[in-house]
């Protein structure tokens, strides 16, 4: 079994470093390390903001789920009502799939309609296909909302065009973009298809941050919620998830996005201070069959800490001993200190790497002989 992974985030200040100053024009943002859950940055992150196409995220949130639970199949095919055609279609002037008509389309197509063209007529056709209406697929949105901990978020519609009432934050939407990325691994690779070929029209993502590192999700954009994205990207096994919104063009959220992403990934890093089981010092044994033990932690502890930040941090063994034996292993025997000059910044325990059991009589009195015979000398 493999041993627990403890990964703690150090805040900017963290272990005597200087905060890392970080700004962005993005009215409300937010930037999570997905390992550790913790905040890097965030700027009115919980300001109720209208959602625009980043609503969709929560459709194809709700949709992955109906098909995980065999209440939906790629493979159903659903009718393009006149209602999506002339709410989400070509003459809608909003992100189209350009579907026909009363034509039957199948759920996989309209998903990566969903995901990849942003198309609103895809998102009306899935609601009215598995709910027979928008309003009782949204009423699925927010019940899954709410399962996931989406705390400041509500659903009106599926695609996200203006509605009263509808509202999401950009923390609930990095913590739904994190939900995706791990609970539907197999599906989160439609994030970062490129294009999608429909109908004889081939149109491409409009995530600008695929191009430039990210791996998905999604961007959005109306008059009233001006231009927002949420993406994730990785790097040195590290992911991390940002969500941005108010951007006065397109060309700012690409800028603000590219410079919020690059600030996580390369202005951050993780530092493994321990690893479970790894020799890290011994401690003495009193009247034991061995003169010590040697000591392990019984988990890893990484930091993620502003780059460069742990340079001049020292790694210090205190044991216990002399530890009377016998000594059980696994026994608690002694610490790691891990200090900057005379400041202590984080202490770990060590434990007993092995049984040390007690060694015979012959033994103990000598043992005891030359520690009296050691005392004599030093008076």
């Amino acid at each position: 079994m493999l041993a627990p992974f403890l990964v703690l985030i150090v805040a900017a200040c963290g272990f005597g470093a200087p905060a890392l100053a970080f700004e962005t024009k993005a009215p409300t943002a937010i930037l999570v390390d997905v390992g550790t859950g913790r905040v890097l940055f965030e700027k009115n992150a919980d300001d109720p903001i209208p959602p625009a196409s980043l609503a969709k995220l929560m459709t194809a949130t709700v949709v992955f789920d109906m098909i995980r639970k065999g209440e939906a199949s790629k493979d159903d095919t659903f009718e393009v009502s006149e209602h999506a055609w002339k709410e989400g279609g070509a003459n809608s002037g909003g992100s189209t799939m350009f579907l026909p008509v009363h034509k039957r389309v199948s759920l996989g197509d309209l998903i990566k309609g969903l995901i990849i063209q942003s198309g609103n007529d895809a998102a009306i056709v899935i609601a009215e296909g598995l709910s027979g209406s928008e309003q009782g697929f949204a009423e699925k949105m927010n019940a899954e909302a709410k399962a996931i901990g989406l705390s400041h978020s509500h659903f009106v519609n599926p695609h996200g065009l203006p509605a009263e009432g509808q509202q999401v934050t950009m923390r609930d939407l990095a913590l739904l973009a994190e939900y995706l990325i791990k609970t539907f691994p197999e599906e989160y690779p439609l994030f970062s298809e490129e294009s999608f070929r429909f109908n004889g029209i081939t149109q491409r993502n409009r995530n600008p941050l695929l191009a430039l590192g990210a791996d998905g999700l999604k961007t959005g954009h109306t008059a009233a919620a001006g231009y927002g994205l949420v993406a994730s990207a990785t790097k040195d096994g590290r992911r991390i998830v940002l969500a941005m919104s108010g951007m006065q063009s397109s060309e700012e959220r690409a800028r603000e996005a590219k410079r919020l992403m690059d600030f996580g990934l390369q202005d951050f890093e993780e530092v493994t201070l321990v690893k479970a089981g790894e020799p890290l010092g011994t401690a003495r044994v009193a009247g034991g069959s061995q003169a010590s033990v040697q000591l392990t932690a019984r988990e890893d502890l990484a930091l993620l800490v502003p780059r460069g930040s742990l340079k001049d941090v020292s790694r210090h063994i205190v044991d216990n001993g002399p530890i009377p034996a016998p000594v059980a292993m696994g026994q608690r025997a002694g610490w790691a200190l891990f200090s900057r000059g005379d400041e202590t910044m984080r202490e770990v325990p060590l434990y007993a790497a092995e049984a040390v059991d007690r060694a015979g009589v012959v033994a103990r009195v000598a043992e005891t002989i030359v520690g009296q015979f050691s005392s004599e000398r030093s008076e």
